[in-house]
């Protein structure tokens, strides 16, 4: 069909124009699968879990594809870690974990290649128990302060967690005064342990972090000490409806969700 041009006086702006056409994009995505609904299976970890909670309804109404989705960390020796699910043969359509981790399960050939998607990158953060004093953490002297103050502190099992072990005592020279009040939490997020009273202190991503409720945001770790995780997602080898995954693994990637994403925390990729 030919294009019409629109009037000077009624054209819309470039920005407006950009917007329309990734949404147009989007729909005619959705809109291919909506005529052969699927019931889809994902394993998700805990970094991407409120932007995939924000998203995963309106997919599903646009997709007419249903999804059950099962929780595990990306890494670790907790049954319900995404590699040990896949590991007992458990069938999923896609998987949504740590980057590197994801590149693991394709280097075991447990995950196609072809299909990883990045999704959103995720900074460390810092929380307390609301109503206690919130620390300063915005410099790494700050931050120090604080971890030596705190009577515990409590960091994941998964990939924030091994950096904070890891580096993060280390670059802050304080790995011995760590040793015996630094502790990592298996499957809970931090910050439910912290709001309950359990450690005074705790360290994972922002995006884990801030839908806790009784648990008080203390802000991010200063940037020159971050670790940046990067979400992707991918089908495994085995996925019953491998197209329709990568579909749901491109919705959430998308520049026309960007802003949902940003809204949980984490980095979009796409804007």
């Amino acid at each position: 069909m030919k294009a019409i041009a629109l009037p000077a006086r009624v054209r819309a702006p470039r920005h407006r124009l950009a917007a329309l056409g990734a949404g147009i994009a989007l729909t005619t995505l959705l809109g291919a699968t909506a005529a052969s609904a699927e019931d889809l299976h994902v394993m998700n970890s805990g970094g991407f879990t409120a932007a995939y909670k924000l998203l995963l309804p309106k997919f599903e109404v646009s997709s007419g594809d249903h999804v059950d989705t099962a929780w595990g960390p990306s890494m670790g020796k907790a049954p319900e870690a995404i590699p040990n699910r896949l590991a007992r043969g458990e069938s999923a359509d896609a998987v949504i974990m740590v980057g590197y981790a994801l590149d693991g399960l394709i280097k075991a050939g447990k995950v196609r290649a072809d299909s990883r998607v990045d999704l959103a990158d995720s900074r460390i953060g810092v929380v307390v128990k609301a109503g206690d004093v919130v620390p300063d953490v915005s410099t790494p002297d700050k931050l120090k302060a604080a971890l030596l103050a705190a009577k515990s502190v409590a960091y994941s099992d998964s990939a924030s967690g091994v950096y904070v072990e890891r580096e993060l005592f280390k670059k802050l020279g304080i790995v011995d005064q760590m040793r015996g009040k630094g502790v990592m939490v298996q499957k809970t997020p931090v910050a439910e342990k912290v709001a309950a009273g359990e450690y005074a202190l705790g360290l994972q991503q922002v995006s884990e972090l801030l839908p806790v409720k009784g648990a008080a945001f203390a802000g991010k770790i200063p940037e020159s000490l971050q670790s940046v995780t990067r979400f992707a997602g991918g089908v495994p080898v085995n996925a019953p409806h491998p197209e329709e995954a990568k579909k749901l693994l491109m919705y959430m990637a998308a520049p026309a969700v960007a802003k949902d994403v940003e809204s949980t925390g984490l980095d979009p990729l796409a804007h």
